[in-house]
């Protein structure tokens, strides 16, 4: 596999992750506070990030930036990990 190939791939990835992220907190599969949720968009960010940044789509990269931002504030403020927020709702 060569590297833009690689980068493809991992932007992909990236997407993949942001839309099961989206999908599952929009049928209420996922809260949107939980660990996974913001884990799916942080690791989704970081990937879109290393595409972005190689194709020269900055203003991408910028959206991405923030979006790993607040994953990463969101995941940094939880004091005790809430498992009833990781479950579908009733």
């Amino acid at each position: 596999m060569d590297y833009r190939t690689l980068i493809d791939f991992i932007g992909w990835v990236g997407a993949a992750a942001v839309l099961a992220a989206y999908f599952l907190v929009s049928t209420q599969r996922l809260a949107w506070n939980s660990v996974v949720y913001q884990t799916l968009n942080m690791v989704g960010g970081v990937c879109l990030i290393l595409n972005t940044v190689y194709y020269g789509a900055y203003p991408s990269s910028g959206v991405n930036v923030v979006w790993v931002g607040i994953a990463l504030y969101s995941l940094s403020r939880r004091k005790h990990p809430d498992p009833a927020s990781s479950h579908r709702r009733n």
